[in-house]
């Protein structure tokens, strides 16, 4: 064979090579799938739908008064929608995206916790001392329970068993079993407690206390309070990694972030990472935490296994909320002053080799007046 041949076919196999390696990336998407974010918008009344295929807002579904809380059945292919002004919770079915009812619940409720079997919802209705329990199958209240003054947040555990609720007003946590629908214990922890978190084995919750700038661990199976921690100035929101060995609490007047060690109740150390932390989300794999600075309009990323800040990323005006997408390529981030949500790839492409070209920008998608919480729903159409 001459050489002119040879280079020919050297040519045409390396073009099929590289032709098959396309096609093997390509992987085959099943055209029922979707993936969504709903965004809650405060000032809009209503929830922004993104396709998160493309990176575009898709519909715009008017929902109740004031929208804060949102979360996705696990189960089922629906959104829950609490609207803090008019009192009820939105149900959005997500293969319409459309409002397919409204439950009603009581005075000033603003987050919404769903059980892991997707059969029951929580909701603290901070203006009337109480938890309303919600059958999902039925849309309907089940039952309402007495709790402590002003609760801000009703949590179920993992193994939904219990649901802790944490009273403001009255300095401690309600204790609930949810099979009888009863407050089992009311526990004393520290001032102003808000947001929470319990473990994967369902053994402690943990609870963030502004007032004190302390964090409280309970266990669930005795309901004792075993530790209260000092942490940063203003402690109000707090991410688990998803192995539950540690927790990372934003210190909003701080400008830093406090690692508690689950296991030994332990705070194993702050870290400066922008100013006004307001929210962090772990990765699947436990190894990167994101944060977003509400005070300096950039989310921060810190390496856990290494212990250090290795970056931050520009985003919109006083971002809040935070999300990831099903495949971690991407990070969600809620800039609530702009109003609009920034997609940060977070992931290296074949472009991008260096570590501080890891993350990048990539747009920002417009929603609603004073967006407030996000909530991913990957699912099959035609499925329940």
């Amino acid at each position: 064979m001459c050489q002119a041949n040879r280079r020919t076919v050297t040519a045409l196999l390396l073009s099929l090579l590289l032709g098959l390696a396309s096609c093997q990336q390509r992987k085959t998407v099943d055209p029922r799938y979707r993936e969504y974010a709903y965004v809650t918008n405060g000032k809009s009344n209503s929830v922004s739908v993104i396709d998160l295929r493309q990176f575009k807002n898709v519909k715009t579904i008017a929902v109740g008064a004031n929208p804060t809380g949102i979360a996705a059945n696990p189960t089922r292919n629906e959104i829950y929608v609490v609207n803090a002004e008019s009192n009820n919770v939105s149900i959005i079915d997500a293969e319409r995206n459309e409002v397919v009812g409204a439950i009603g619940v009581h005075r000033s409720p603003y987050v919404i916790s769903v059980s892991s079997d997707g059969k029951r919802a929580y909701v603290a209705n901070s203006g009337s001392a109480n938890v309303s329990v919600i059958d999902l199958a039925k849309r309907a209240v089940i039952a309402t329970v007495r709790v402590g003054g002003a609760p801000g947040l009703a949590k179920v555990s993992p193994d939904g068993k219990v649901v802790a609720v944490s009273n403001r007003a009255d300095n401690s946590i309600s204790v609930i079993d949810a099979d009888t629908l009863i407050v089992r214990s009311t526990v004393p922890v520290c001032q102003q407690p808000q947001d929470m978190v319990i473990l994967p084995d369902s053994s402690k919750v943990f609870v963030a206390c502004p007032g004190s700038s302390q964090l409280a661990s309970v266990e669930l199976k005795s309901d004792r309070l075993l530790a209260l921690l000092d942490v940063g100035k203003l402690p109000i929101q707090l991410a688990l990694k998803p192995d539950g060995g540690e927790l990372f609490v934003s210190n909003f007047d701080a400008g830093d972030f406090s690692i508690i060690e689950s296991g030994n109740n332990e705070v194993g150390g702050s870290y400066l990472i922008g100013k006004n932390p307001v929210r962090g989300v772990v990765t699947s794999d436990n190894s990167t935490l994101y944060v977003s600075n509400f005070g300096s309009d950039t989310v921060s990323v810190y390496a856990i296994d290494e212990g250090r800040v290795i970056g931050a990323v520009q985003v919109g005006s006083h971002p809040d909320a935070l999300a990831l997408t099903p495949d971690e390529s991407h990070l969600l981030v809620v800039n609530s002053r702009s109003g609009d949500v920034a997609v940060v790839r977070i992931v290296k492409t074949r472009d991008n080799s260096k570590i501080s070209a890891d993350r990048a920008l990539v747009t920002l998608i417009p929603v609603g007046g004073q967006p407030n919480d996000i909530v991913i729903k990957a699912f099959l159409a035609g499925t329940k």
